[in-house]
C-alpha cells in the first residue's frame, strides 16, 4: 500500500480537467500514442461534444514505480455530486484553476467538499501558456484562499504537457499513501454503471482486505449476497486482474441482476464477515422536477427500462411514477439542475431511442393545509383548492457569484430583480469579488446562469446550494390551445408575476406553434379567469380559384361553405403541440 496514491482532479467547468488527465496517461504511457485521442476519459459522445465532463471516470496509472489512481470529475454545479463520491475514494485531489480566469464558484465549492474529506490539497495554475494568463494575480488568490506558499503552487499547461511531471511528482510526495480500515474486506461503492454483456458493473474502492475472482461476498445494506464473477482495474478501459488489494481502486462484476442491490454509498464485504459498513453517502435533495413521458405510449416499459439503467450510473436521480390524463403513463423524475435533467433527456433519446414529452420544471414547495397537514407540491396537478391552503413555503438556495469588481453594480442590480436577499460580500483580492445571496430555487431555474454570463461579458461564476424554505404566494396557471387545457403546460407562478409570464407564454407559442386550417385560441387562466390570450389565424385555401366568371353570389356561396365548415373544425379540431413549442416556453427572453 505504501507504493499507491489515490487522487482526483477538481476544479471549474472549462478550466482543463480532461486535458489534463490526457497529458497525465501520455505521460506515464498509459495509453499507447494510436489509440490516444482528446478527452480519452470522458466516454460519453456528448460529453465530447459539449466539452464538458458529466460522469465521474477512474484511470490506473504505472510511474517510477507507483500505482497512480486518478478519478477525473466533473465542474459543474449539477454534477457536484459526482465530485463528492470521488472524493470519498481518494487521499489527495489536485486544484486546477485556470491562469485566465482565476478562481471562479465551482472551485470553491469542489475545494470545500475536499477540505471537509480532509483531503491533500495540491494547487496547480493551468493554461499558463495563454497570453491572457495573469499567473500572478491568480497566485495571490490561490495564496488568500489555502493559506499556503507562492513556491507550492505548480504552473502548468495542460495543452502543451508543461508542469505535468511536476504534478505527478507532487502527488507521490505529498498525498498519503491509503491505510487499512479494517482487517477483513471492506470496499466502498463509489459509482456503477450497466453493460449489456456483464450486466452491472460496479467501481469500488478497497478499504480493508483484497478482492478476488471467485470469492463470495454480500452488500451490506441490503444483505444481498452474490460472488465475483470478474474485477479488476482501468487503463481507462476495464482490464480484467485475477484480485484488487488493499488500498487500490476497480471495477466488480457480480451475479446481481436486480439494479436496486447495488446501491451507490453501499459498502461490499465477505459473506461470512461482520465488518462494519461505511455510512454512505448524504441523501442527495433534487433541486428540480419534472414529468417524463413517452410520446408512443406502447413505450412505457421501455422508457422504465432506460431510467432504471442510467439510475445506476446517475445516483442524484430520483424519479417515481406518474400519470397525466393528456400524457398517459410517465415518470415524476428530480434533478439537481436543468442541466442534469438536459442531460438526462438527450441520453434517453440517444442511448435508448425514446421520443420523449418533458413537463415544464418545477420546484418542490411545501404546502401547509387548514387542517394541519403538510404536503410536498412538485406538479401544479397537486395543487388543491385556494380556500383549503393556509400557506405555501418555497426553496431558496445561496448563490455564490464570483466576478470582476467591474460588473458588480449590474449583477446586484440583476439578483435584487429576482427577489435575492443580500448575506454578504467578499474580495478574493482588489478586483475580483464574491457576492453572496439567498435567492428563490425557482429564479435560478432556468436562465440565470446565462444571464449572469451577459451582465459581465462571461467572467462572472455561479454555484449554489440549498438553504431553507420561507413563504411565498404562489397560483396555478393553466395554457389552453384551441380551448383544450394542455397539461404539460400547466405552470406554478407567483401571483404578482402571472399577467407578465402569461403573455409570454401565449406570445411564445402564438410564434411556434404551426398555422392550422381553423383559428387557434391560445389563452392562459387562473382559476378559470383568462388573463392573457393570443389567436393564431387559419390558413385560408383560395376556393373561388376555379371560378371563371359568372354571377358573384357563386364565390359567396363557397365562402360562406368554406367559413362553416372552419367553424366545425374549431369545435372538434385538436392541435398536435410539437416537442419545439415545449422548449420554448423553458427559455425565458
Amino acid at each position: 500500500m505504501d507504493k499507491i496514491r489515490n487522487f482526483c482532479i477538481i476544479a471549474h467547468i472549462d478550466h482543463g480537467k480532461s486535458t489534463l488527465a490526457d497529458r497525465m496517461l501520455e505521460l506515464t504511457h498509459t495509453v499507447e500514442q494510436r489509440k490516444m485521442k482528446n478527452q480519452i476519459l470522458d466516454q460519453m459522445d456528448l460529453e465530447r461534444e459539449r466539452g464538458i465532463t458529466i460522469k465521474l471516470q477512474p484511470v490506473r496509472m504505472l510511474w517510477r514505480g507507483y500505482t497512480l489512481n486518478l478519478i477525473d470529475t466533473p465542474g459543474h454545479v449539477d454534477f457536484t455530486y459526482e465530485v463528492s463520491r470521488s472524493l470519498a475514494a481518494v487521499e489527495g485531489a489536485v486544484l486546477l484553476v485556470d491562469a485566465t480566469q482565476g478562481i471562479e464558484a465551482q472551485t470553491l465549492a469542489n475545494l470545500y467538499l475536499a477540505l471537509e474529506q480532509n483531503l491533500e490539497i495540491i494547487p496547480v495554475i493551468n493554461k499558463i501558456d495563454l497570453p491572457a494568463s495573469d499567473v500572478e494575480k491568480v497566485s495571490k488568490e490561490i495564496v488568500n484562499l489555502l493559506g499556503c506558499q507562492k513556491e507550492d503552487i505548480i504552473l502548468a499547461s495542460a495543452k502543451t504537457g508543461k508542469g505535468v511531471e511536476d504534478i505527478l511528482q507532487k502527488v507521490i510526495d505529498h498525498v498519503p499513501a491509503p491505510k487499512s480500515r479494517a482487517d477483513e474486506l471492506q470496499a466502498l461503492i463509489f459509482d456503477s454503471v450497466y453493460d449489456e454483456y456483464r450486466g452491472v458493473v460496479i467501481y469500488v474502492r478497497v478499504f480493508g482486505g483484497d478482492l478476488k475472482k471467485g470469492q463470495a461476498v454480500k452488500f451490506s445494506a441490503s444483505e444481498a449476497e452474490t460472488e465475483v464473477l470478474d474485477l479488476g482495474f482501468f487503463q481507462p478501459s476495464w482490464v480484467s486482474a485475477p484480485e484488487l488489494t488493499n488500498g487500490n481502486i476497480g471495477y466488480l462484476v457480480t451475479g446481481i441482476k436486480d439494479l436496486s442491490l447495488a446501491k451507490v454509498g453501499d459498502t461490499i464485504i465477505s459473506k461470512i464477515s461482520k465488518t462494519k459498513a461505511f455510512p454512505g453517502y448524504k441523501e442527495i435533495q433534487p433541486m428540480v422536477y419534472a414529468g417524463i413521458f413517452p410520446t408512443e405510449g406502447g413505450e412505457y416499459n421501455k422508457l422504465r427500462e432506460a431510467i432504471l439503467k442510467l439510475k445506476l450510473s446517475d445516483a442524484s436521480l430520483v424519479f417515481e411514477p406518474a400519470s397525466s390524463q393528456a400524457l398517459g403513463f410517465g415518470f415524476r423524475c428530480g434533478f439537481l439542475g436543468l442541466l442534469h435533467l438536459e442531460i438526462f433527456q438527450e441520453r434517453l433519446k440517444r442511448e435508448f431511442d425514446l421520443n420523449l414529452i418533458v413537463t415544464v420544471p418545477t420546484v418542490a414547495y411545501k404546502l401547509f393545509l387548514k387542517n394541519g397537514e403538510e404536503k410536498i407540491l412538485t406538479t401544479p396537478a397537486e395543487m388543491p383548492d385556494p380556500n383549503h391552503i393556509e400557506y405555501i413555503e418555497e426553496p431558496y438556495v445561496n448563490i455564490e457569484v464570483v466576478s470582476p469588481k467591474a460588473y458588480i453594480g449590474d449583477l446586484i442590480s440583476y439578483v435584487i430583480e429576482q427577489r435575492g436577499i443580500a448575506k454578504d460580500t467578499e474580495y478574493l483580492d482588489e478586483n475580483r469579488v464574491i457576492l453572496r445571496y439567498q435567492i428563490p430555487l425557482s429564479s435560478v431555474l432556468v436562465d440565470f446562469y446565462d444571464k449572469i454570463k451577459s451582465i459581465s461579458s462571461g467572467y462572472a461564476s455561479l454555484n449554489y446550494d440549498l438553504a431553507d424554505y420561507k413563504k411565498c404566494d404562489l397560483v396555478k396557471m393553466e395554457i389552453s390551445v384551441a380551448e383544450n387545457p394542455v397539461e404539460a403546460l400547466t405552470m406554478l407562478t407567483y401571483r404578482d408575476q402571472a399577467h407578465m409570464v402569461g403573455k409570454k407564454i401565449v406570445k411564445k407559442l402564438k410564434d411556434v406553434l404551426p398555422r392550422a386550417q381553423f383559428a387557434i385560441k391560445v389563452q392562459a387562466s387562473i382559476g378559470g379567469k383568462i388573463i392573457a390570450a393570443e389567436r393564431i389565424s387559419a390558413m385560408r385555401k383560395d376556393v373561388t380559384a376555379k371560378l371563371y366568371g359568372g354571377d358573384v353570389t357563386r364565390k359567396r356561396k363557397l365562402l360562406e361553405k368554406q367559413k362553416k365548415g372552419k367553424k366545425r373544425m374549431a369545435q372538434s379540431g385538436r392541435v398536435v403541440i410539437p416537442q419545439e413549442a415545449y422548449l420554448a416556453i423553458l427559455k425565458k427572453d
